[in-house]
């Protein structure tokens, strides 16, 4: 089992603001974009999925607690030779102690089994629409609630009767000898899927599963602020669930795209802007360009040297669900004239015989 806090490198006990900074560096530093390892990259998504999520989270850490710092493998070498030798099959010994894992989550597990499945899209966006929130259309191929039985699975006016198999129970019995003697453990009915129930005349439309697949037009919020590589979660948009079972999530993997001129360092803008000879040595105006489209004046200081670093605050991208934005960085640089005039050339030469 991976340990998805130490590929965040944050304590167990972090909360969700830790993670989700632990996160948004993590990927910024790993995003195949900007040079970074793709597969770390994935590695610190899965994490974050997961601890971000806090039904999943919670799931996780009793998952961790059942498995302790056993691992199969430590007991491969050993055993093998012994299960081989006694005519059971060496992979057993997972299955047994999966068994026994199992057995504190298996009500959990009951009530989970109609749900939808989670799914995930790629939102591309432009860096100029991290400025505010923003209403996404998208399409979307997902299940949804068969409009005929409204879920149930059901003929309309028909009714559902005991499942035969595991009569009501919705697990089957298996029974297995192994190493350790003969073990008895319970899975889901194949025929009920872990109902209980099935109908007596299924849906004609869903066929019983009580949803449909559809091609959908939603629309998703997306908060001001938002980076390439973060995963936004809205809850109950993925795949409706078997027979009125609850729905999966929907995640949006956001992807900014580059822009000509700003380069984008967490919530700061990044700018380089060329200045003439003249400003630099005696100073004035420079018209900078932003983010939203106005444009503003930086005032150049006398005896400015090319590669000179302005700030300007607040100029940046808005700080995700936060108050304020970042700043804005602008980097001058001295533009030395290729061509010059005959007159430019005298007067320079008089300059240069001057001093300068």
């Amino acid at each position: 089992m991976k340990d998805y806090y130490k590929i965040l490198g944050v304590p167990e006990d972090a909360s969700e603001e830790e993670i989700k900074k632990a996160y948004r560096r993590l990927a910024h530093k790993y995003h195949p974009d900007k040079g970074g390892d793709e597969k770390k990259f994935k590695e610190i998504n899965e994490a974050y999925q997961v601890l971000s999520d806090k039904e999943k989270r919670r799931q996780y850490d009793m998952a961790r607690k059942g498995m302790g710092s056993f691992r199969f493998e430590d007991l491969g070498d050993i055993w093998k030779d012994t299960f081989e030798r006694g005519g059971f099959e060496f992979p057993d010994l997972e299955e047994i102690f999966s068994d026994f894992f199992d057995f504190g989550f298996r009500k959990e597990r009951r009530r989970d089994l109609r749900r939808g499945d989670d799914l995930e899209v790629e939102i591309e966006m432009n860096l100029e629409d991290t400025l505010h929130d923003q209403k996404r259309k998208i399409q979307i191929d997902r299940f949804v609630v068969c409009p005929r039985c409204h879920g149930q699975g059901n003929e309309p006016g028909s009714r559902v009767k005991e499942c035969p198999t595991c009569r009501g129970t919705g697990q089957v019995q298996q029974i297995k000898r192994t190493f350790f003697g003969t073990i008895t453990r319970f899975t889901v009915c194949p025929m009920c899927k872990g109902e209980g129930y099935i109908p007596e005349i299924p849906c004609n439309v869903c066929k019983g599963e009580g949803r449909i697949r559809k091609i959908e037009e939603i629309v998703i919020d997306i908060p001001a602020g938002v980076d390439t590589g973060q995963i936004l979660k809205f809850q109950g948009m993925g795949d409706a669930g078997r027979k009125k079972g609850p729905a999966g999530d929907l995640y949006a993997r956001i992807k900014i795209a580059p822009h000509p001129k700003f380069v984008r360092r967490g919530d700061d803008l990044y700018l380089e802007v060329p200045i003439k000879f003249t400003q630099a040595v005696l100073g004035g105006e420079v018209e900078i360009p932003t983010l939203e489209g106005k444009k503003i004046y930086l005032i150049i200081p006398p005896g400015t040297e090319s590669g000179k670093i302005f700030k300007i605050r607040g100029k940046g991208i808005p700080h995700f669900r936060r108050y304020g934005r970042g700043d804005m960085y602008v980097k001058v640089n001295i533009k030395v004239p290729k061509r010059l005039t005959k007159k430019q050339k005298e007067l320079l030469k008089k300059l240069q015989a001057l001093g300068l």
